[in-house]
């Protein structure tokens, strides 16, 4: 039986895939810091799900996670698990800002380090890093911090991907990077969207669909695929100012 393993699995993209994996055959190995709520989503679910309750704000606790899966045959990796902040760099809150480096690159890392040399070793497995069309574009004012983590994430996710395909790997590894979608991030970061989103459901299912193919960049809505290729068409000092505007739309 194929294994999906999703970190932030208890609420919004995390609780989809969830839903979605479960219907297509998976097992799964839920992984959130709300061992309540994982046991309620466990519970509505067909299959075989495994709980393991971790803040992976926690070094010691993701290095152990970490050690955990590496001896688990895991087929599908979802590193899902982030949040974001809003406000001036000078202003934010630097405990808050560390744990968000913490989860949304450090915990991410490791899992994906722990998992992929055994999925190269059966040369098979698939890996999704929930990244953000933040991480594709020159910066976030506003948004320093997350802009910031998720770019680490797209690089990270950008390098494995070639060197995979340089050693013909049946391994595959995406990032998804969607705009604004329908979960409770806005209330974690204190933001509220300029744009209006996506919802979870159409988010996870085009995802998966461009997974299933190989992609290396995913980003499920026609308006944020427009902006990023406008993105790269200008240069990096006349996209800050763009961005700062909507960012200051959040504040």
């Amino acid at each position: 039986m194929a294994i999906a393993c999703i970190t932030g699995a208890s609420s919004g993209i995390g609780k989809e895939f969830a839903t979605r994996l479960s219907k297509k055959g998976f097992d799964l190995i839920l992984v959130a810091r709300n061992k309540e709520a994982l046991n309620q989503l466990a519970a509505s679910l067909t299959c075989k799900c495994e709980i393991i309750p971790c803040d992976l704000s926690d070094m010691d606790a993701c290095k152990k996670l970490g050690e955990t899966l590496s001896h688990k045959k895991i087929s599908m990796l979802i590193n899902n698990a982030g949040f974001g902040d809003v406000g001036a760099f000078a202003e934010t809150d630097i405990k808050k800002e560390l744990s968000m480096i913490d989860v949304n690159i450090k915990a991410l890392h490791i899992l994906t380090k722990a998992v992929l040399p055994r999925m190269i070793t059966h040369n098979h497995g698939y890996i999704l890093n929930v990244a953000s069309s933040a991480g594709l574009m020159a910066g976030g004012p506003f948004m320093a911090t997350y802009y910031a983590t998720k770019a680490y994430v797209t690089s990270m996710t950008s390098a494995i991907y070639e060197e995979l395909r340089e050693i013909h790997s049946n391994v595959h590894i995406s990032m998804l990077c969607p705009g604004p979608v329908d979960t409770n991030f806005n209330d974690v970061a204190n933001v509220r969207f300029a744009l209006s989103g996506i919802s979870a459901e159409y988010c996870v299912d085009y995802c998966l669909r461009q997974m299933s193919k190989g992609k290396l960049t995913i980003i499920p809505s026609k308006v944020m695929q427009l902006a990023m290729f406008g993105s790269k068409l200008m240069p990096r000092k006349l996209q800050l100012p763009i961005t700062a505007r909507q960012q200051r739309k959040k504040l």
